[in-house]
């Protein structure tokens, strides 16, 4: 019968698609191969089940088709049957779930040795804040957020002077040691995602959510949005690069404070004070009238 090909064709298939297909997974570059481990299972068994139940829907097609003479039997329950079904779909919604919940234990549970770093989501960069010297991150406030200032940083709390503030820029990561992402958004829903690192986590305004993770390989690694953020969501990249210890000092010294940041600004609003503001007009008419006598 045609529709019973049909459902074999579908199976056999999509066995052969899931096997053969060149679309797989990103090489991992952290410590998160148990999560890989929970979507093979998981795989694993909801492949079984679909298996199963088109192949017993091709059975009874074939099995139970219409026959001159033919009368079927009307039975409203089978409880045999029933409890069959119930301890087989238990069995695997515990196995599918049982994985899971112990990867998500080690999720939330960071190292006490993991290093900080924040990340703000915004329409559409990323940028990044690492603690100082101090090893503390500042407080921040989305009410302070400016064109001067465009993390939030609190100017008047003293652990943020010496944050490493990194914007609209790549990160920078050491292997083989833990890091504590603490998002933060200072508009609407992001996410931040790193396909070879596999974790990710929403961010939300509002609201400081985490994840971590160990990055276990050096190379260039790029950021995705997994979030409809708006118009320019599709552009919404950025570059995560997991470097050596020594390289990532050596970048990590090449970066400014937030003090170093704010300083420029400082000495902007001096210049506007009457005095310097009446010494800058005598040098500009100065220089205006020596290139007048030229």
């Amino acid at each position: 019968m045609p529709i019973v090909v049909v459902l074999v064709l579908i199976v056999v298939g999509s066995v052969l698609f899931h096997f053969l297909s060149p679309w797989w997974w990103t090489p991992i570059a952290s410590n998160w191969d148990y999560i890989d481990n929970t979507i093979i299972i998981t795989f694993w068994i909801t492949g079984v089940v679909f298996a199963a139940v088109v192949l017993f829907m091709a059975y009874c097609v074939f099995r139970f088709r219409h026959r001159e003479g033919g009368r079927a039997a009307y039975e409203p329950e089978n409880k045999r049957l029933e409890w069959w079904l119930t301890i087989v779909t238990g069995v695997g919604v515990t196995a599918m779930l049982v994985p899971g919940l112990f990867v998500w234990s080690q999720f939330v549970n960071v190292p006490s040795d993991a290093t900080v770093v924040e990340v703000v989501g915004q329409q559409w960069q990323w940028s990044f804040r690492l603690p100082g010297k101090d090893g503390k991150l500042g407080t921040s406030d989305t009410r302070d957020v400016t064109a001067e200032n465009p993390l939030g940083v609190i100017a008047k709390d003293p652990n943020g002077q010496d944050d490493v503030v990194v914007e609209a820029a790549d990160l920078h990561l050491p292997v083989g040691k833990p890091v504590k992402m603490l998002l933060r958004s200072i508009d609407v829903l992001h996410d931040f995602y790193v396909p070879e690192f596999r974790a990710k986590m929403d961010m939300i305004p509002g609201s400081v959510t985490y994840f971590w993770f160990t990055p276990t390989k050096t190379g260039t690694f790029q950021v995705l949005c997994a979030e409809l953020c708006g118009q320019g969501h599709p552009m919404m990249h950025g570059i995560v690069m997991v470097d050596t210890q020594e390289d990532y000092v050596a970048w990590l010294d090449q970066q400014q404070t937030f003090a170093q940041l704010s300083a420029p600004q400082q000495t902007g609003s001096a210049e506007q004070a009457p005095g310097n503001a009446t010494a800058s007009a005598l040098e500009v008419a100065v220089k205006l009238e020596t290139v007048g006598s030229r």
